[in-house]
């Protein structure tokens, strides 16, 4: 397992951006590190400078900072599986103004995406780590923050510091071993017609 949140760079046909390559999802957060004031809003900007659709600007974030009541009460929404985050630094609910019908809502989900992809790489040039998680009760979010209507929680981010595998939870350091892999190119860049490989 890496020692470094970019131990584990992906591998592609092409050099990429280091800190695109260096991005993953480690489940080993230091429990003791804390994230510095000017780290977290430098990831917000981030999220907040992502491309929006229309110009709507939809996403909207929900933010604690560990062992303060609103990082408490995000942690406690996590599903099981997701518990390891509770040694993150900070955990960011990530929600979407869905606006007034199908297209606006879809595009806002595309906006949180964008959102949370630009905040996870400028956490690796900061040398922290983030992992993006689904599994949460988004019904408790919205009564446990007052989230209005129209406005959905779509993930909750953790960001901190790379833990110690060796003192992690052996299906934490399995799951994290795992190669990282994605579909080949010629399997999902086409040109031309759908299914034809690019070049």
């Amino acid at each position: 397992m890496p020692a470094t949140p970019n131990g584990r760079l992906a591998s592609t046909s092409v050099p990429i951006h280091p800190d695109l390559a260096a991005r993953w999802s480690p489940r080993a957060f230091d429990p003791d590190a804390v994230i510095a004031a000017d780290q977290l809003i430098a990831l917000l900007e981030a999220a907040r400078w992502a491309a929006s659709w229309g110009h709507r600007q939809p996403v909207r974030f929900v933010v604690g900072i560990r062992a303060d009541e609103t990082f408490t009460t995000l942690a406690g929404l996590l599903k099981r599986g997701n518990s390891y985050a509770q040694a993150a630094s900070a955990l960011i609910l990530v929600c979407a103004d869905e606006g007034e019908d199908e297209r606006t809502a879809l595009y806002a989900a595309v906006d949180a995406g964008a959102a949370i992809a630009q905040l996870t790489v400028e956490a690796v040039s900061r040398g922290l780590i983030t992992h993006p998680m689904a599994g949460f009760d988004v019904d408790g979010a919205q009564a446990a923050f007052g989230i209005p209507d129209g406005v959905r929680p779509i993930a909750v981010v953790a960001v901190g510091t790379l833990g110690d595998y060796s003192v992690a939870d052996p299906a934490i350091v399995e799951r994290d071993s795992r190669a990282r892999e994605r579909l080949p190119l010629n399997q999902i860049a086409f040109g031309g017609r759908w299914g034809i490989p690019l070049g």
